[in-house]
Parts: structure tokens; C-alpha cells; sequence
């Protein structure tokens, strides 16, 4: 089954902390910071990532942009990010998926239950976040303890002749 992360950006920005701080002096470095962490999230569990911002006071058509791997919306003029974020639980759900909906906006998370998704408080999302990164943290420490390998086994014949070509005994 395939799952699906919908994250109301800002309103995670809001509640983490360290984001929330750093936004203080510059959102664009909170998004990135935040992007970045999703996209470590994604590649880790294999989850696919959607972050929503809410650009509903900002002129324009909105803008779907993919990086850092992640599809990332921008909303357009009038539309919030739950909005947004509605439409797409709507638009993307079906038996073969489950989506969660990673929000500390109650009234969001109750709208998109009912439309089937499943509810991720930012903290909550910010707690599984955490123990991401120490499993990241513990698989590359347990790939660097791993010997190096010659990769293929192979048999003393075929060994023998790769001797002979390294000696230039051909």
C-alpha cells in the first residue's frame, strides 16, 4: 500500500520549535530546513511527501514545484493551504493508499478524516521526524562498521585468471 505524507507547511513551521525560532529570521531558511528534513524523511521510509503552503494572500495562479525529491504546492490567490490540502486527500484517495495529513489545525484534521485520511499532529510528525533521524544516524554508522567486501564470490579458476591478467601473464 502506498502512503502519502500531506504536510500543512506552515502550520508545522509554527509548531516545531527550532523552525519556529529560525523563522523569526527568515522563513525562506525555515522552508528550506523543513524541506530538507522532509526529503531525509522520504528517502528513508519510502513515504511519498507533499508540502502545502499557503500563499492565499499572495497574487497568482499558484505553482507546483518538485524539489528536494518532494512535491511542494504553493497555493494560489484565495486558496488556503487547507483548502488545498482537502482537494488533495480527495483527489488522492483510494484503497490502495493511505494518506495522513501531518497538521495541529483541528478543524483541518477532523475535514480530512472524513475524507479518509489518517491525522499526524506537528508534533507528533516532529517526535517520528526525530527517531528518523536517529535510524538514518544508526544505519550509516552500521554501513561504515560493514568490511569491505570484494563484492562477487568467485571461483580459485576465475581468480587465477584474474591473477594472470593483473600480472600481464595473459
Amino acid at each position: 500500500m502506498e502512503e502519502i505524507l500531506i504536510v500543512d507547511g506552515y502550520n508545522v513551521i509554527g509548531d516545531w520549535k527550532r523552525l519556529k525560532e529560525k523563522k523569526k529570521i527568515s522563513l525562506e531558511e525555515a522552508r528550506d530546513d523543513l524541506l530538507g528534513w522532509l526529503a531525509d524523511y522520504q528517502g528513508f521510509t519510502g513515504t511519498r511527501v507533499i508540502v502545502v503552503f499557503d500563499a492565499h494572500n499572495v497574487k497568482g495562479t499558484g505553482r507546483k514545484v518538485r524539489e528536494y525529491r518532494l512535491d511542494i504546492r504553493y497555493t494560489k490567490e484565495k486558496e488556503t493551504a487547507d483548502e488545498c490540502i482537502e482537494r488533495l486527500v480527495f483527489e488522492l484517495s483510494n484503497r490502495h493508499r493511505q494518506i495522513y495529513v501531518a497538521t495541529s489545525d483541528y478543524t483541518e484534521q477532523r475535514v480530512t478524516f472524513g475524507y479518509g485520511a489518517l491525522r499526524k499532529s506537528a508534533r507528533e510528525l516532529w517526535l517520528e521526524m526525530k527517531q528518523v533521524n536517529r535510524d538514518i544516524t544508526e544505519k550509516v554508522r552500521e554501513t561504515k562498521q560493514q568490511p569491505k567486501g570484494r563484492g562477487i564470490e568467485l571461483s580459485d579458476e576465475i581468480k587465477k585468471k584474474f591473477e594472470k591478467w593483473r600480472r600481464g601473464d595473459q
